[in-house]
């Protein structure tokens, strides 16, 4: 018993761990090779200063970039919320990814990371804004589970994604962001978004898009029932269930005349739902659920063996010295229904107040009478007991000898010799 309760709380507890890690560590993530920095060095109070200020200073449409120092010591850094994540989500999936970046690359001075609702880029190098291409640091994700006719599947997706594009590409200046879906084989839904930083021109963001697009064919997201690719300027995801909230268009910021790309803050309306709420659901509603059914069992298992050996002492305590051990008298269920042939109809006797009564042969080849307590039996532990009790007493030639019993769950089961035409009555 104490061997169960350890392992219980054993598996309990590492799943408790396991759920955290999942939840707490970066989705994507990548230390830079473009030089280190030392401790309490210009560059490392640059990037700090810049990483605390970053999230402050995402507004409503969930993009920002910036810059701080000067020359070697100049930090640069981009930030990109989904666009159907509420700001203060936004904001706070930014605070995550930036101190868990500095934990993952403590002393290089570039990285990049975030997870499914927001990306975080810092480096040294200006070039991370001003670049218009797509780089090299892509990051694939993908289900498990193959979609219904995938080359159908894949077509459908292609023409989606194609038209997400267009509708992102032409979004304005605020919002380069576009969600919808389209009937896939079998009349499966596909949804997808698609979404570029909004400082890039249309053709720049046409171009990204395009070229995430064609990294397909090696991504092991290909012909799933959902996938995404994700990089610093772009990123697309699509699946076989809504993920995402309708975002609905909304103007420029007031006082705002300037129709070309601005210079920071973007990608954002309404509150909407966080990317990964459906997994965050899963885990709530499945780990408690989980967690619960197995506390169930095993507190099950625990009281039946409890209540078990409890009644096997009742019945050694009552017995005293008439039978030394107990124990002995007691035969497993498996080696009992073995016997009746799984208490088969053709083994039958009959059937008396106790329940039905079954003739049955041991291993080793004695033949045996089994009465089996009815579920709807009015019988109980205590009578169950007493018939022991008695049985196991009253040893004369003119009654039939009770060779043991058997506790299993529910199952109560006396075993006797077996006296042709002899009642068990």
């Amino acid at each position: 018993m104490a061997i169960q309760k350890w392992l219980l709380f054993l598996f309990l507890h590492l799943l408790v761990l396991n759920i955290v890690a999942q939840l707490s560590d970066v989705r994507f993530d990548e230390c830079g090779k473009n030089g280190n920095y030392t401790e309490n060095s210009t560059y490392k109070n640059n990037l700090n200063t810049l990483l605390t200020s970053l999230s402050s200073k995402i507004n409503n449409y969930g993009f920002y970039y910036d810059s701080i120092g000067q020359s070697t010591d100049k930090v640069s850094g981009i930030v990109l919320c989904r666009g159907d994540v509420e700001l203060e989500q936004c904001r706070s999936c930014v605070n995550k990814a930036a101190q868990e970046l500095v934990q993952l690359c403590p002393t290089q001075k570039e990285a990049i990371g975030g997870y499914g609702e927001c990306s975080l880029q810092y480096s040294n190098n200006q070039s991370i804004i001003e670049t218009t291409s797509l780089p090299s640091v892509l990051y694939f994700f993908w289900t498990p589970a193959n979609a219904s006719k995938p080359e159908e599947f894949n077509q459908e997706l292609s023409k989606l994604l194609e038209d997400l594009r267009d509708r992102a590409v032409n979004g304005g200046p605020f919002r380069k962001y576009a969600s919808g879906y389209a009937t896939g084989p079998d009349d499966q839904t596909i949804y997808a978004l698609v979404q570029c930083t909004p400082d890039l021109s249309p053709q720049n963001c046409l171009n990204c898009l395009t070229d995430a697009y064609g990294t397909m064919p090696r991504c092991p997201c290909l012909g799933k029932r959902g996938g995404r690719i994700i990089g610093p300027r772009c990123n697309f995801r699509y699946e076989i269930y809504k993920f995402f909230d309708v975002v609905p268009e909304s103007p420029p910021p007031a006082g705002n005349d300037d129709k070309t790309a601005p210079t920071g803050n973007y990608n954002k309306t309404v509150p909407i739902v966080e990317d990964d709420k459906i997994d965050s659901l899963i885990i709530i509603i499945i780990v408690p659920t989980i967690t619960v059914v197995i506390l169930i069992v095993c507190i099950s298992v625990i009281l039946t063996k409890k209540r078990k050996r409890k009644l096997v002492d009742k019945i050694q305590g009552t017995l005293g010295d008439d039978i030394s051990d107990v124990e002995s008298l007691q035969y497993d269920f498996s080696v009992i229904r073995e016997a009746t042939d799984n208490f088969s109809n053709a083994n039958k006797l009959g059937q008396g107040g106790f329940g039905p009564v079954y003739k049955g042969k041991l291993q080793n080849g004695q033949e045996v009478a089994v009465k089996r307590l009815s579920a709807d039996s009015v019988q109980g532990e205590l009578e169950f007991k007493n018939e022991v009790l008695l049985v196991a007493r009253l040893q004369h030639r003119n009654l039939v000898r009770l060779l043991g019993f058997c506790l299993d769950g529910t199952e109560r089961l006396l075993v006797y010799e077996f006296v042709p035409n002899a009642s068990l009555d």
